[in-house]
């Protein structure tokens, strides 16, 4: 619906006349995203003042640490639009408000990143050296290391820049080290050598969030081995020959009889020259293959396992290049693993010992930095013992029980909860935690080594050598994992371990924070780490909640990878992006590039113009709608059309409230005191009030069931469906129709529901909100420099009144009744008609100007009687709304208008037949869920009241 309405020309409207005819958000964003920052409101503390407040509540979030070397994507911007909107609530609130951002120095990812840069330049790391090298890091760091915080800024982040840490910074790095230290003098820090993830490209032990399996095409090689009594072979089928060459034993279930009579024999192992034992052990599926399984415990997780058990030896056979070593036969030595096995398969065939080959599917650990075939590999690691309880520990609890207990108290609770069945699944079966990788770029283990061999720990080389007097130190090459120093975020950016006592220092007011917005993919690899972390070192838990999220999928479904072309960037989606950058963007960079015409010919196909510009609070509302509690989030972007519309709605309703309200009374004279004769305010008005408290209601129960979805549905239904669709056609009829009182009323009531819609909507969509209350706040007389630091809004249940919801909603339905009428009559909407009225005289009198705006009416005329109303009807259509029967007037030609309503009532028989026949058919019924039925029976009920009216029409037509 239109909103304007004529003015005098004499109103002076600067507030109206600075506002641009139409909602354009670059230039909003372009001002207030800045202009935020500057006045520091996104400063801890309280509503923007940048200190604490005492006796406040405190509201406290971590952002997850992006990778430095990463751009937004749209995971990041569907969390930091939950994390913004729960921040920018809880600030309005009058909470003290902390929301911490950093990023990670992301080791593997970064100094891959580095390493090509010099590739490209002709030098490598081990040409520059460790220092240098790590000097090179640093400064492309300086450089590039900002992209995604200048991204985060155009989403609107309200975060407080100036805690802005970085995971290699000196406080935190620090931190890093102290725990390092207090860990390994607990007993809980060890080196030891273990069966990591090793990528032999990295030359590093990767975590098992770096590795992705990966379905490929391989091969069951079946291998007999001869027992080396003669008395006959066991065949044994393996996907990965080579490492045949460091089998230790053959190993059978215990109770298969097939095999019971041969424990304990030993086998002859093929072109070794080996004897190896047959051992029984449960762990056998004694249906899968021929029931025999091979035991390399030094390239096997599971086999490693079974040797720890069985104290078996540990036979290596690969480098850490991943070529066969000294340890298997001579002419294998030197090869690549993958020419080994093709070498090993024809030596087996040409001595007789390959039995058949089977193809088979398998899955094969990739990893996603490189793309190598990760190799179980023995290795000397670091470990953190996470089952074992630390020396002089009071609590006599181990590291996980803690996060164990932590989370079964209820100190930490997940939202779902049903993710809590998840994280203790994973932490009751937790293996000790490898914290080293084989990298130059991370923080240094701070450990030393003599001579000798003999390991010192110590915060710094001057402390090793206090430890060491005379001996020669040279310090551990390795780096911690990332994972490790983002473990500690929670207290590390909080003065952990010089925090004070003072209640509204970090320490006391922040930690624990709030609530973590995650997804689900780092349960393990961050959440339950922070929660080991922080419980074990402060004695606290480092959040109250966890809110996990579904992971932001294509509009099919599918996951968003930049290797398949699928990824949207939500920079393109703020600012839009013409086809062609588009295609060039989404088909560099494929993991398969012969799929760059497929890319190209779906890109063209979804978006054929490119993507428009929707604005970064279309893109945030369309995040926050999107924000169930599934486990994934489909994205489609003509969703951010729909939202940017809602954008363009509230903005032209603005102006419309602000043209008619502008240099007018706006009945905010409190000394008249609240009399009908200075505002008299109608039931449209009271309705409006009441809906308006049932909302803010329903937004706050949104907020605090982190349900995001509900918030954006609720502000969307108010704003959209009763405010402008409705109220604001009814409130053009109060002010050209009503008295002074009247109009003073009805412009207080527009002007100060826009003002709490904007407080109301501001946590999702910030920037049209700050624009539009800086005009609109003044007018409304609510003082404050900007809405992101006013009060939000809260529900008064007394202001709820039922008479006026139940007055508007019989005004509705009559202005419907009047709609549907002109439906079934094929009248134009633009044709305005007299309507004919009896039944309830006073309501209907009452609520005529209305009905004839809104409805598109001519005239109402009320009649007193029946037989008056019947004789001035004629045969004109008509509705029934309560005790109230309408009649649209129009001449009609009496014998069309019949043959049209029977073909009518023909058509609407037929369909109550079909969907009586459904419901009759004993095998539907049986077999349809229940909501079918009712919708069926439904349908049935609603044809037979049209069916009713029709059939009344005709009877009037004679």
């Amino acid at each position: 619906m239109p909103f304007f309405i004529a003015m005098s020309d004499t109103i002076e409207q600067p507030g109206l006349n600075s506002l641009s005819k139409s909602f354009e958000p670059a230039a909003l964003e372009a001002h207030w995203g800045p202009e935020w920052e500057k006045r520091g409101y996104g400063t801890a503390g309280y509503r923007g003042t940048g200190a604490p407040q005492a006796g406040e509540p405190a509201f406290c979030i971590q952002l997850p640490p992006p990778n430095v070397t990463g751009t937004l994507h749209m995971g990041h911007a569907f969390n930091q639009t939950i994390m913004d909107s729960l921040t920018r609530y809880h600030r309005m609130k009058g909470f003290n408000t902390a929301w911490v951002p950093g990023t990670d120095h992301a080791g593997i990812a970064t100094q891959i990143v580095v390493e090509r840069q010099l590739q490209d330049q002709g030098a490598s790391r081990h040409g520059l050296g460790r220092p240098e090298f790590v000097k090179k890091v640093w400064e492309w760091k300086e450089k590039s290391g900002n992209t995604i915080t200048t991204q985060m800024r155009r989403m609107g982040d309200s975060v407080d820049w100036s805690r802005e840490y970085f995971t290699m910074d000196a406080k935190l790095s620090k931190v890093v080290t102290d725990t390092f230290v207090k860990l390994y003098q607990q007993g809980l820090i060890y080196r030891g050598k273990r069966l990591v993830n090793w990528d032999p490209k990295l030359q590093s032990a990767v975590s098992d969030l770096e590795v992705e399996n990966e379905e490929k095409d391989g091969s069951l090689w079946h291998i007999a081995y001869p027992l080396t009594d003669g008395s006959g072979q066991l065949v044994v089928a393996t996907t990965r020959p080579e490492t045949m060459l460091g089998d230790v034993a053959l190993m059978v279930h215990p109770e298969d009889a097939r095999y019971t009579h041969l424990i304990g024999k030993t086998v002859e192992l093929p072109l070794c020259g080996r004897q190896i034992p047959v051992i029984a052990d449960e762990y056998v599926d004694k249906e899968f293959g021929t029931g025999v399984v091979k035991v390399t415990p030094a390239h096997d997780q599971n086999d490693y396992a079974v040797g720890q058990r069985h104290k078996l030896p540990m036979v290596v056979v690969l480098t850490l290049q991943a070529a066969i070593n000294d340890n298997a036969p001579e002419k294998y030595r030197g090869m690549d693993r993958f020419v080994a096995r093709k070498a090993i398969v024809a030596d087996l065939e040409a001595i007789g010992a390959l039995v058949e080959v089977k193809k088979h599917k398998l899955m094969v650990p990739v990893c996603t930095r490189t793309g190598q075939v990760i190799e179980p590999m023995l290795t000397d690691q670091w470990f953190v013992a996470m089952n074992k309880v630390g020396e002089g520990d009071a609590t006599g609890k181990s590291i996980a029980q803690k996060a164990i207990d932590a989370v079964a108290s209820g100190q930490v609770q997940f939202v779902p909860e049903n993710w809590v069945n998840t994280y203790n699944q994973w932490m009751n079966n937790i293996q000790d935690w490898c914290i080293s990788r084989q990298l130059w770029w991370g923080h240094q283990i701070p450990a030393w080594y003599d001579e000798d061999g003999n390991v010192y720990v110590a915060r710094s080389e001057a402390e090793a050598q206090a430890q060491a007097p005379g001996k020669t130190l040279r310090r551990d090459e390795d780096v911690l994992d990332t994972w490790y120093s983002s473990a500690l975020v929670p207290f590390s950016t909080m003065g952990w371990p010089e925090q004070g006592d003072a209640p509204t220092g970090d320490y006391n007011l922040y930690l624990p924070s709030s609530v973590l917005v995650t997804g689900y993919d780092i349960i393990f690899f961050w959440v339950a780490r922070m929660i080991m972390m922080t419980t074990h070192f402060t004695g606290r838990v480092p959040f109250r909640h966890v809110y996990i999220h579904g992971l932001v999928r294509d509009a099919q479904g599918k996951k968003m990878s930049k290797s398949e072309g699928n990824v949207l960037d939500p920079v393109d989606l703020i600012d839009g992006i013409a086809l062609e950058p588009l295609l060039d963007k989404r088909t560099q960079g494929l993991r398969k590039p012969e799929t760059a015409p497929t890319v190209r010919k779906n890109t063209q196909k979804e978006f054929p113009e490119g993507i428009p510009a929707y604005g970064a609070d279309a893109l945030r509302f369309t995040f926050a709608a999107l924000a169930s509690l599934g486990r994934s989030i489909n994205f489609d972007s003509k969703r951010c059309e729909g939202y940017r519309n809602f954008c363009n709605k509230l903005w032209n309703a603005s102006r419309f409230v602000l043209m008619n309200c502008e240099g007018q009374d706006c009945g905010l004279d409190e000394s008249q005191g609240c009399t009908e004769s200075y505002q008299h305010f109608s039931q449209a008005d009271r309705w409006i009030v009441s809906l308006l408290q049932q909302t803010e209601d329903q937004v706050a129960r949104g907020f605090a069931e982190f349900r995001l979805d509900n918030v954006a549905n609720t502000v969307y239904d108010f704003v959209w469906n009763e405010f402008c669709d409705w109220y604001l056609e009814i409130a053009k009829v109060q002010i050209q129709t009503g008295t002074e009182a009247q109009q003073r009323a009805t412009r207080r009531t527009l002007i100060r529901t826009l003002e709490t819609i904007l407080r109301l909507a501001h946590p999702l969509i910030p920037f049209i909100t700050e624009a539009l209350w800086q005009v609109v706040a003044p007018l409304a007389g609510r003082p404050g420099a900007s809405v992101s630091i006013a009060a939000y809004p809260e529900a008064q249940p007394a202001k709820i009144d039922e008479a006026a919801i139940a007055h508007v909603a019989r005004l509705k339905a009559l202005v419907d009744a009047c709609r549907t009428l002109r439906g079934e009559m094929g009248v134009s909407p633009a044709q305005r008609l007299p309507l004919f009225a009896v039944g309830d005289a006073q309501f209907m009198r009452g609520v005529a100007p209305v009905l004839q705006a809104l409805a598109k009416l001519s005239e109402v005329k009320v009649f007193d009687d029946e037989a008056a109303w019947a004789q001035a009807a004629q045969n004109a259509p008509v509705n029934v709304v309560g005790d109230t029967r309408l009649a649209l007037f129009v001449e009609i030609d009496a014998a069309a208008e019949k043959a049209r309503l029977a073909k009518e009532a023909a058509r609407i028989e037929g369909e109550i037949a079909k969907a009586s026949a459904k419901l009759g058919n004993e095998a539907f019924v049986a077999k349809a869920p229940p909501a079918v039925i009712e919708q069926e029976k439904q349908r049935v009920a609603g044809f037979g009241a049209t069916l009713a009216r029709i059939q009344e029409q005709l009877a009037r037509l004679g």
